[in-house]
């Protein structure tokens, strides 16, 4: 069996965490964490790691380049955080109660045929959620 554990870099981490756990119903692995967070599904998987922006080490190093400065490009570029969710309509619900920018409505994706939409996360990530494919 494989994972992906996707990490994004965040202004601020407890913010982020709190985001995501509005809109994902999930579960926090390090709560309160300034520097690092795991979002994890209620049976313990990986959704989405959560670092701070910049150096982190003891002496201010930062063994990852592509997290150590946002100002090396847009945060957004190049990534679609994509999730397929059970409840799609409460997640839409939560969805708008964030306040966040809606960057697509609900529509049937035409990719998977299923209802998806696309908000933007605090610090500007697509985060697309698609509906689970109902097996007949």
């Amino acid at each position: 069996m494989q994972r992906v554990w996707p990490i994004i870099a965040v202004t601020d981490v407890p913010r982020s965490a709190q985001w995501y756990l509005t809109l994902l119903r999930g579960i926090q692995s390090h709560p309160n964490g300034q520097v690092f967070d795991q979002i994890l599904s209620h049976d313990g998987e990986v959704l989405l790691c959560l670092h701070r922006w910049g150096p982190s080490g003891p002496k201010g190093d930062h063994h990852w380049p592509t997290l150590s400065n946002p100002g090396k490009g847009d945060a957004s570029n190049g990534l679609l955080l994509w999730f397929v969710v059970d409840d799609f309509d409460a997640t839409w619900e939560r969805a708008q109660m964030l306040g966040s920018p809606i960057g697509e409505s609900t529509n049937t994706d035409n990719g998977t045929g299923n209802r998806a939409f696309v908000i933007l996360d605090p610090d500007g990530y697509h985060v697309a959620i698609n509906e689970r494919r109902r097996m007949a």
